[in-house]
């Protein structure tokens, strides 16, 4: 049966158009989705027996796509505030993760991703490093397919500061289950522990897996000093690095590194507010771009960070401007900006999109899939939204997002969301908190506090253990 909604009276972003610079123009037209596709975009379609979606004082413009985010952190949102890299490694990875049980797992994962995607995040990789079991990576299954987003769930099991524990039967088991769900919605990938943080020999045999599974491969490399081991250069000698590979963080490679990036076709993920707050170092998107990269953008863990991708817009943008300014002491004098506004709004939406695999995502055109937001801007925050792209970049919020549609499918509607209890989820997500702290607190006899007062040690994740530890390898 052909479903059909027609969003009616709002400005349509379209782009972002052919060369080298993305390129947005908004213009007033209706647009019309059928059987999850966008069929037509005019000035005015009569289309009768439609669902009506009034569409005046909006922009339209494509779902945003978060290419690395860990969603099992849910539970502990803005705990790590004020941690380092290694406090959060430690309290997070060293002490949460072994308390939680696939329940907690399946909560945080639906509890994340429904954040996210009511705040317009369409498309999402959940790397989903807190597995310790077949039945917490079952739960982050179960938890993406209670959520109507589209999602990539980047399997990440046995993942720790020097972990070589063998999971190639497991990553088959997980790609299995995900593809048996039978879910448009939801396709697997291989989240890598190496080189940063197994052997080149196990890295080795995870990507063959991976290949011969026909799924992509996402890898953190250059975290601070968790990553000048030169983990791009090793998985390049190792014939380890393609096209199907995205690079995460890259913030302490070298340039070399990030040529190689761009000479295998592979992308790149900036998790820019992540980066600055934990000290990986400055986002490398200037670096990339100069290599020859553009990266999609992603947020990283709302442990430490805000969950919406309008602030992963705005600090990419600002981060390297200021990297770029402090380089040139005739920064102010300049006529224009090297990375524009343009650019960073490419990266979370057309280049995610890419990233991920999808070639009909990311943008507005005829024939694409109808992943969309329907921002408000006619709230005082954006009007007169005289420069739309720029006007998403530097004043756009979670609060905007008045509609989102997923291949077709409304799933949040005048500022509400659809089928989902939020306050109901919270409360679970507050009591599963809660008994997560009770198990730590029967385990090591004390129980953290969520109030700020919780300062972690960094014993075992310092940037020093990561070299000793690969220097051990």
């Amino acid at each position: 049966m052909t479903s059909s909604i027609l969003i009616r009276g709002g400005q349509v972003l379209l782009g972002p158009g052919g060369g080298e610079r993305p390129h947005y123009e908004a213009v007033v037209a209706d647009l019309l989705v059928v059987d999850g596709r966008i069929a037509r975009i005019e000035p005015e379609i009569a289309a009768p027996d439609v669902e009506l979606l009034a569409a005046d004082g909006t922009l339209v413009i494509p779902g945003f796509v978060d290419t690395h985010r860990h969603n099992w952190q849910a539970a502990f949102r803005s705990v790590a505030s004020d941690w380092t890299l290694a406090q959060y490694a430690n309290a997070i990875h060293g002490l949460v993760k072994p308390h939680m049980t696939p329940e907690d797992m399946a909560l945080a994962v639906v509890a994340g991703r429904a954040e996210a995607l009511l705040s317009g995040v369409t498309t999402m990789v959940d790397w989903a490093h807190g597995v310790s079991s077949p039945e917490h990576a079952d739960a982050v299954l179960s938890g993406l397919l209670d959520v109507p987003g589209r999602s990539v769930l980047a399997y990440a099991g046995g993942w720790g500061l020097n972990s070589d524990e063998p999971i190639g039967e497991e990553i088959a088991r997980v790609t299995a289950a995900v593809r048996a769900a039978g879910s448009d919605l939801l396709t697997p990938a291989l989240g890598l522990r190496g080189p940063q943080y197994s052997s080149l020999a196990t890295t080795a045999d995870d990507v063959r897996t991976a290949r011969s599974l026909d799924i992509p491969v996402s890898v953190h490399g250059g975290s601070a000093g968790w990553g000048r081991n030169r983990p791009v250069g090793q998985l390049e000698k190792a014939g380890l690095l393609d096209e199907r590979t995205t690079v995460i963080h890259g913030n302490t490679l070298a340039d070399d590194e990030l040529r190689m990036i761009a000479d295998r076709g592979a992308s790149a993920s900036v998790s820019a507010d992540a980066e600055i707050h934990m000290g990986f170092g400055w986002p490398a998107t200037g670096r990339l771009l100069a290599a020859g990269v553009r990266p999609s953008l992603s947020i990283d863990d709302c442990a430490a960070v805000g969950g919406d991708m309008f602030r992963a817009l705005h600090s990419t943008l600002v981060a390297e401007r200021g990297v770029a300014s402090a380089a040139d002491d005739r920064a102010p004098d300049r006529r224009g900006l090297a990375l524009r506004a343009a650019d960073v709004f490419e990266f979370a939406t057309y280049r995610g999109a890419r990233a991920c695999g999808f070639e009909d995502l990311g943008m507005i055109r005829v024939g694409a899939q109808a992943d969309l937001i329907v921002l408000d801007i006619s709230d005082l925050s954006m009007a007169p939204a005289n420069h739309p792209v720029g006007a998403i970049v530097g004043s756009g919020h979670p609060g905007l997002v008045r509609d989102v549609l997923v291949a077709g499918r409304v799933v949040k509607r005048a500022g509400r969301p659809v089928g989902v209890d939020i306050a109901g989820l919270v409360a679970r997500l507050v009591d599963s908190r809660e008994r997560i702290l009770d198990r730590i607190a029967q385990s090591t006899g004390q129980r953290p506090a969520t109030d700020g007062s919780w300062n972690p040690p960094t014993t075992g994740y310092t940037s020093e253990d990561a070299r000793r530890s690969a220097a051990a390898r």
